[in-house]
């Protein structure tokens, strides 16, 4: 027997399982992204007004009686077949939780005191938890920052060879994210904090699938890899802005815009629009932002601006998809992701010309991390040749 296989440690240093709790994480993380959107697109994402729990319940109503009580229902009524959407979302972005927490313990293991921080820090949040349920708002906020800040001074300390640096701040991310997920019900869904949410969560996705490949240590060697990287890169930031953009353009539900028409705009390539209202980021706090409160010409604005990026993104990334294609060895990856380039562009159109139907565009926000996971499969997989 090995002296790995005593210890439970791999070659690399790492937790013998670590690859496959990341790899786990990952899949989770994709089914908390898809089923968020569908609870937001399906008009849930204010069915529990309160939190954590709904209407003060763990799960959820399975009758409206069960809640007739509660002060939640002074802010909007029991919708059963919508709260249910949204307490179950809460779950499994939990139990993501719990496995990136498991992925920072584990990292943490040889560093010095390097575990007490990664726990100190969650039962810090754990606390701010029930302080935040009883009203104590301040003192809840106040460990919540405590808590962030432990992680993010260990993971500025440690160096990334055990994978303990970037497993820390994913556990801060989703900490963030996690609070984000609170605002978004408590603010009545600012779009600002609805677009942050979605970008925290495929932040989160994009993080787990680079610890993920890490640890699987199969790396794709060439000597090209550097230049190669910083293409890779540059598609992510693009595709991020992209994403942000459609992320503002749902929160904003500007998505219809345009009406059915496509690639024109109401029947004109540049209609009346308003850039400047458009793109006002902060409105206040106690506005209920559901259905949203932008006039026509400042929604028209959203969507030619989402429109204009994504033909940004097909150039650049349907050339970086050909550059791949003349690489030996990145041929299958080119493949794919040109594939989910043309499928995401189709599901976008078809968003548009059908009229937002609820698995298209729930399927358009799976194609966006579908597409973030070929960018970053490739930029933690490529690595130089070894002297």
């Amino acid at each position: 027997m090995s002296v790995s296989s005593l210890t439970g440690l791999s070659s690399s240093g790492l937790y013998k399982n670590f690859h496959r709790i990341a790899w786990l994480a990952v899949a989770l993380a994709l089914c908390v992204i898809v089923f968020g959107a569908f609870v937001r697109l399906s008009n849930a994402g204010l069915s529990c007004p309160d939190w954590p729990t709904c209407y003060g319940r763990a799960a959820w109503p399975s009758h409206a009686d069960d809640a007739v009580d509660h002060v939640a229902t002074q802010i909007r009524p029991v919708e059963v077949h919508k709260a249910w959407r949204e307490q179950f979302h809460r779950m499994i972005a939990g139990l993501l939780g719990v496995l990136v927490l498991t992925l920072a313990l584990v990292s943490a293991r040889r560093r010095s005191k390097g575990m007490a921080q990664i726990a100190l820090a969650s039962l810090l949040v754990a606390i701010a938890i029930p302080l935040y349920m009883k009203g104590q708002h301040v003192a809840a906020s106040a460990l919540a920052i405590v808590g962030e800040a432990i992680l993010i001074a260990a993971a500025a300390r440690w160096s990334n060879t055990d994978l303990s640096r970037v497993s820390a701040i994913t556990l801060a991310v989703i900490i963030f994210q996690a609070l984000l997920g609170m605002w978004t019900v408590t603010w009545l869904l600012k779009p600002i904090v609805v677009m942050a949410h979605l970008l925290g969560g495929l932040l989160t996705f994009s993080l787990l699938v680079w610890i993920a490949w890490r640890a699987t240590n199969q790396p794709i060697r060439l000597a090209d890899a550097p230049r190669l990287r910083g293409w890779i890169a540059l598609g992510i930031a693009v595709l991020g802005v992209q994403i942000a953009l459609g992320g503002w353009t749902s929160a904003n539900y500007a998505a219809l815009a345009c009406g059915n028409d496509f690639p024109t705009c109401v029947g004109q390539w540049w209609p009346r629009h308003d850039f400047g209202e458009a793109f006002v980021l902060w409105r206040g706090i106690g506005v209920d932002y559901e259905g949203g409160i932008l006039d026509g010409e400042a929604r028209i604005a959203i969507q030619l601006a989402h429109r204009i990026m994504a033909g940004v993104v097909f150039v650049y990334l349907a050339a970086l998809t050909v550059a791949l294609l003349r690489t030996p060895g990145l041929r299958g990856w080119a493949t794919l992701l040109g594939a989910l380039l043309l499928l995401q562009v189709g599901l976008g159109i078809a968003n548009v010309k059908l009229g937002l139907p609820l698995a298209v565009a729930v399927a358009h926000n799976g194609g966006a991390a579908l597409l973030l996971f070929a960018l970053v499969s490739l930029l933690a997989r490529l690595r130089t040749p070894e002297p």
